[in-house]
């Protein structure tokens, strides 16, 4: 409701567009911001969650201990045109495949890649 009153009253009625106004909303952290820009602006811009961090860092292809830390990273190492396609690719694929626990590796169409699969 804070966030609805904020940008009724004080923004006239317009989300804002960049993460540094985003990120000043109550309540609104990196993700949510990241989130905002990718799929309601269809701006470039790299949405970490628990699974786009996990997986991530079990593939080696960041080496972080938090999610900002992974944002920054991936922004480093994906090329631009990939940055909002991460978040949704990875989530599916933390879900079904690679999940916290329980991994998946026989199914996993990466797994000889992967420097954390189980039963190597």
């Amino acid at each position: 409701k804070e966030i609805a009153r904020i940008i009724d009253n004080d923004l006239k009625g317009k989300v804002p567009d960049d993460i540094e106004s985003l990120l000043l909303l109550p309540g609104v952290g990196r993700k949510t911001a990241n989130c905002v820009l990718v799929y309601g602006f269809g701006m470039d811009a790299v949405a970490v969650d628990t699974h786009v961090h996990r997986i991530s860092n079990r593939l080696g292809i960041v080496m972080t201990k938090t999610p900002e830390e992974t944002e920054t990273e991936l922004r480093r190492v994906l090329p631009k045109r990939h940055w909002k396609d991460i978040n949704e690719l990875l989530v599916r694929f933390g879900q079904d495949i690679c999940r916290p626990i329980g991994q998946k590796c026989p199914l996993c169409p990466v797994s000889n890649l992967c420097p954390s699969r189980k039963n190597k």
